[in-house]
């Protein structure tokens, strides 16, 4: 990345907030960042798992704050946190998320678990965009980033899997509506995609999901670091240039032409 475009800072002077980082998704993008020199602030429900994010990289600046992104006020300590320590934000991976209840039929989900996916990936991910928006407003200079993780499933649903679906196409217009209301700020708002990285989370792929069909079989993953590389190039593009939507998929899992 080169550090002569307007409004873009060097890295190594450059502040994230990565959600979720303490398994995953978000543990794979926040350890690309400080390989790459970033400073990431590494954000979670569970202490243990983020200091084991932080080992990844020895020496790194990769301060861990326990927060629960369904709670405003713990939303609110995690980036006035921020603010007080680094004085300014670059970068927001809006990263945190849970599948809930897999494969429970719409009849049978309780209102307890949609609220709970509700809670964490939607509403969430606003309480901290909303958060990473009014900073980055304000700064000097201003503007900055924010990456939403969305998923495969803003285009498309597994079988018995409303909630998180529901949920995935909402934070596409949440991404669309920050991406609009952040031009003014220099606030540049993209999502990424994912199907099939290899985690914790979609272990059970490679051994059967269920498909539309009602079929029962192995799907193929891909390399979790590849999905991390992706979140990199967006989060150093200068400010005037945006992947607005980028999606990373296994090759050939179930997607295109629905099989």
């Amino acid at each position: 990345m080169s550090a002569g475009h307007a409004g873009e800072a060097p890295v190594s002077g450059r502040t994230a907030v990565v959600t979720g980082a303490g398994s995953g998704i978000g543990r794979a993008v926040a350890a690309e960042l400080l390989r790459a020199g970033w400073t990431v602030v590494l954000a979670g429900r569970r202490t243990g798992p983020l200091e084991e994010t932080a080992a990844l990289v020895p020496g790194a600046d990769a301060p861990t704050v326990r927060a629960d992104v369904s709670d405003p006020d713990d939303v609110a300590a995690l980036f006035t946190a921020v603010r007080d320590r680094f004085g300014r934000l670059d970068l927001l991976f809006n990263n945190a998320g849970t599948f809930g209840p897999g494969g429970v039929p719409v009849e049978d989900l309780s209102y307890e678990a949609w609220r709970h996916v509700v809670d964490t990936n939607l509403n969430g991910a606003f309480l901290c965009a909303q958060a990473a928006y009014r900073q980055m407003k304000e700064q000097d200079p201003r503007g900055g980033r924010i990456i939403n993780n969305g998923s495969v499933s803003a285009h498309a649903p597994r079988p018995h899997s409303v909630a998180y679906t529901a949920t995935k196409h909402a934070m596409t217009g949440l991404t669309k509506s920050l991406a609009l209301d952040g031009r003014a700020y220099g606030i540049a708002v993209g999502q990424i995609d994912i199907g099939n990285a290899a985690t914790d989370m979609t272990d059970g792929m490679r051994t059967g999901a269920l498909q539309a069909n009602g079929a029962v079989v192995p799907e193929p993953v891909m390399d979790v670091a590849d999905v991390a590389r992706t979140v990199r190039h967006m989060a150093e593009l200068p400010l005037e240039a945006n992947v607005q939507f980028a999606t990373v998929l296994a090759t050939a899992m179930p997607y295109v032409g629905r099989g």
